[in-house]
Formats: structure tokens, C-alpha cells, sequence
């Protein structure tokens, strides 16, 4: 197992699942609103949507690993350009406000439990399909065994998103978050170029 690349998929995907976005507010939310236990069964419900979605990401990617290599070089540049484009809105979005601090908790569903709302705010976006597609071949070097990379780096995603939604419930209840909301989005994104740009010179430089 090559331990550099996925020392490097880690630090990539605890930036992006650590930046503030819809789930992390509804976990937030949900601990604050009705107590860990709930928020924790929210986590599960958003688990299994990152399940689903990365499965399909995985069958797409094992069907397209049979192109030959220029497709498949075409295929990482779009990829790497796809993830740059993230990062450029990210960038954008972060640095043409003020930093300010917002407060906006979110109403409860009623109707749901916790796991539904999870499991159906996690999968109501299948552009992350596409992500995982653009984002794993950046890391399928991870082991020299195109499925084994698969099962590895979806195994990795899902527990770390387990265990950073659930910190946030734990303890990111309080202002410390309002406060670094901001760095945290501008240092994700930044990465994210980064991880395009690079990946983008090691496909040129394999041609």
C-alpha cells in the first residue's frame, strides 16, 4: 500500500468533509435541537447516502478503467479540471464577503427521523456522483489493485465521515465555528486546487 498517497486522501477528504455545508448544519442542528443520540442517528442516515453514492461512483470508475490509456487520460484531465472548478467557486465565494459571523439554524422536519433526514439531504445531490468519479482516480494508486484501491478509499470516506459529523455534534456547538467558518472553506478550497493542479502534471506527464 502506498501510505503517501493515502496519507494524502486523508488530509484531501478531511478538508472536504470538514467544510461547512448542508450536512454538517443539519447535524449541528440536530444536536443542539434534540441531543446526541438524534444527531447521531442523523450521521448514520447521511453515512449510508455517502455508501450509495460512493458504490455508483465506483461501479462508473470500474467500467471506465477498460479505456484504453488516452481515454483515460482525457477522463483524469476532465477530472482534475472538475475539481479545480470547485475550488475556484469555493475561493470566489469565500473571498468576495466579509467575514462575518451567521447564525442560521435550521427547522427541524417534522415528520422524519433523524436517520431519513440524513440519508435524504445526503443523497438529494447526485452531482457527488460525479466528484468521486473526478476525485478517486487522483488516489487510485493507493494499491496496486484497481478494486482493492476502490474498497480502500471508499472504506476511508466513510469513516471519516462518520467520525467528523460526529464532532461537529460534539463540539461545534458553541461560536468557535462562526469564528473560523470562513478559514476553514478558504484552506479546503485551496487545497482542492491544489490536488487539481498536481494531479493534472502527473497525467501530462505521463503521456
Amino acid at each position: 500500500m502506498n501510505l503517501t498517497v493515502l496519507l494524502a486522501y486523508v488530509l484531501a477528504i478531511v478538508l472536504l468533509i470538514g467544510t461547512p455545508g448542508p450536512i454538517v448544519a443539519l447535524v449541528m442542528n440536530a444536536a443542539s435541537r434534540h441531543g446526541f443520540k438524534y444527531a447521531l442517528i442523523t450521521v448514520l442516515g447521511s453515512n449510508l447516502a455517502s455508501l450509495v453514492l460512493l458504490a455508483c461512483a465506483a461501479l462508473i470508475i470500474s467500467g471506465v478503467i477498460a479505456l484504453d490509456a488516452q481515454s483515460l487520460r482525457w477522463i483524469s484531465l476532465l477530472g482534475c479540471g472538475f475539481i479545480a472548478w470547485i475550488a475556484v467557486q469555493g475561493l470566489r465565494a469565500e473571498l468576495a464577503q466579509k467575514p462575518a459571523l451567521q447564525s442560521a439554524p435550521l427547522m427541524p422536519v417534522k415528520g422524519r427521523s433523524g436517520f431519513l433526514n440524513g440519508f435524504f439531504l445526503g443523497v438529494s445531490n447526485p452531482k457527488d456522483i460525479i466528484f468521486f468519479v473526478a476525485f478517486f482516480p487522483q488516489f487510485i494508486h493507493v494499491t496496486a489493485d484497481l478494486k482493492l484501491s476502490l474498497v480502500v478509499l471508499a472504506l476511508v470516506w466513510m469513516v471519516a465521515d462518520f467520525v467528523i459529523l460526529l464532532s461537529y455534534a460534539w463540539l461545534l456547538r458553541g461560536s468557535f465555528f462562526q469564528q473560523h467558518q470562513r478559514t476553514i472553506s478558504l484552506l479546503s478550497s485551496a487545497f482542492l486546487l491544489l490536488i487539481a493542479i498536481l494531479g493534472a502534471a502527473y497525467t501530462l506527464s505521463d503521456v
